[in-house]
């Protein structure tokens, strides 16, 4: 059990491969700029949303401390197939990475 880091460069090849994409910023941060297709559960809706989450799934918040948070919740909850985006939404974005405001994925 546990989860896996993945780095901003291997997020594509995940989705590809059926990985589904959470961002566990609250909804004000999401909505100012997050990850094309990334789908918005708050970490503080976590625990009554934990099961809206399945793996594989990559887990993404600003730097990584929050979604790393997360990933570890949702493997106690028993969850297999977890990734955590390393360096976060900010690391996507100082690789010049496209991102989308608004509060659709």
């Amino acid at each position: 059990m546990g989860y896996q880091d993945i780095f901003a460069a291997e997020l594509d090849a995940r989705l590809r491969d059926g990985a589904i994409l959470y961002d566990v910023r609250e909804r004000d941060e999401y909505t100012q700029g997050h990850i094309p297709g990334a789908i918005n559960v708050p970490l503080s809706e976590l625990p009554a949303r934990a099961d809206e989450i399945t793996g594989p799934a990559v887990i993404v918040c600003l730097s990584g401390g929050r979604s790393a948070q997360a990933a570890s919740f949702l493997d106690v909850q028993g969850q297999t197939g977890l990734m955590n985006l390393t360096g976060g939404t900010m690391g996507w974005i100082r690789e010049g990475r496209e991102v989308r405001t608004g509060d659709q994925p």
